[in-house]
């Protein structure tokens, strides 16, 4: 009993992921304009930080995560 359960689940995977690749080959994919406009965007910044990718600990050097305490009184007015 356990062993057709076993059978059943990896057929049906093999079918899905058949299914997947065929799509995967028969539809076309181009990138939209609007993500071209992203890169350029992400270039820009990249030149900017010195060809340098920024990492986890330097996000949250400079991340705020105080909501409205971030902002000082002083400065809202």
């Amino acid at each position: 009993m356990g062993l057709e359960i076993v059978i059943g689940l990896i057929v049906v995977a093999l079918v899905g992921w058949a299914i997947c690749e065929f799509k995967y080959k028969a539809l076309p994919f181009e990138h939209a304009p609007e993500e071209e406009e992203g890169w350029e965007e992400f270039k820009e910044h990249l030149e900017a930080n010195g060809n340098h990718e920024l990492n986890i600990r330097e996000i949250m050097a400079n991340n705020s995560t105080n909501g409205f305490d971030a902002v000082d009184s002083t400065d809202a007015e």
